[in-house]
């Protein structure tokens, strides 16, 4: 419920992400490349799928996920003994049964599958250098930490997402699990701190230093915080003691487009465990992120099932503190 939440404003199933929503809106600069990418690392989310919903926007504005071993992306080459030539003259041949049935049923799924299969066919020819990081300078490799235990996956990942963002791609998602340590708290945080640390500094100063990140809206977080107190599992372990789930209190940080940098809003009481001043629910944060991205959060709607929907439901406020 709470992945739900942070994503698409709502903790029921079926919405669009907010991914899907900012596509939606802005489209994407890249013809050659998914608008919205989804990069994985660790053991991989328990929200799945639902993170990255289109829900019931029309199905090509979801998220394409990349694999995170082997080839990110499959079937890039064509099946041996087929020719750029046969391939597009049968992609031509089913584009145009699709288009007769669309005309008839007026079903947009059929509009978005036309569109799915098109952009695959131009990713063979975008991706194979997208995803070829040889030309990458050393010193930008080791930044990253893509060379190196135990940041090789999420480094990768980073520098993967800076290279989209500089093709067009508009919305880029990086999820890294677990952080769910109800036990081994300090050896599992300092693991994850390892993991992604480096790398996540890396992105902004890479981003910085390449002038993007004025135009580039980073937020990173999770979907709730830890207690203040300890949660304790097994007494016979003196290592094993962890946090529990906290939704009343936690942090994320945003950077670069739209955002006044250097400063804290928020705060809890002594032992961290209620808000005290200057609280930010995730439907303002929602809203400030949309106006960042160029959008009134309640002119931007979807009429589903004769409603107007939107991804901050009926609330959701401008965090006005955080912008520049």
């Amino acid at each position: 419920p709470g992945q739900l939440l942070l994503f698409t404003g709502t903790q029921q199933f079926g919405r669009p992400t907010l991914g899907a929503w900012t596509l939606y809106g802005l489209g994407s600069e890249s013809q050659n490349l998914p608008g919205f990418v989804v990069l994985t690392s660790g053991v991989g989310t328990s929200g799945g799928a639902s993170n990255f919903s289109s829900g019931f926007l029309p199905s090509h504005y979801q998220g394409t996920l990349f694999r995170n071993q082997g080839d990110p992306i499959l079937y890039l080459s064509n099946p041996e003994g087929v020719t750029n030539e046969t391939q597009r003259a049968t992609l031509d041949a089913l584009k145009d049964l699709n288009q007769e049935r669309l005309s008839e049923a007026g079903d947009m799924e059929i509009a978005s599958r036309i569109a799915s299969y098109e952009l695959a066919y131009r990713m063979q020819m975008a991706a194979p250098e997208l995803l070829d990081f040889s030309k990458e300078p050393e010193h930008i490799r080791q930044m990253y930490g893509v060379d190196e235990e135990p940041t090789r996956q999420f480094g990768t990942n980073c520098l993967l997402a800076r290279r989209l963002v500089e093709r067009g791609v508009r919305f880029v998602l990086m999820m890294h699990a677990s952080w769910d340590q109800h036990t081994y708290l300090n050896k599992s945080l300092k693991k994850n701190c390892d993991i992604t640390d480096k790398p996540t500094a890396a992105l902004i100063q890479d981003l910085k230093q390449r002038g993007l990140l004025d135009s580039t809206l980073i937020v990173w977080g999770g979907e709730f915080g830890r207690t203040p107190m300890v949660e304790i599992r097994n007494t016979s372990d003196p290592e094993i003691p962890g946090r529990d789930h906290h939704p009343l209190a936690y942090s994320m940080f945003l950077a670069g487009g739209g955002i006044k940098g250097g400063q804290i809003i928020g705060k809890t009481d002594d032992i961290g465990f209620n808000i005290v001043e200057d609280k930010v629910h995730v439907h303002d944060l929602q809203a400030t992120i949309m106006h960042c991205l160029g959008f009134d959060h309640t002119r931007l709607t979807f009429r589903h099932m004769g409603r107007d929907f939107r991804l901050t439901d009926v609330a959701g406020e401008v965090v006005k503190k955080m912008l520049a």
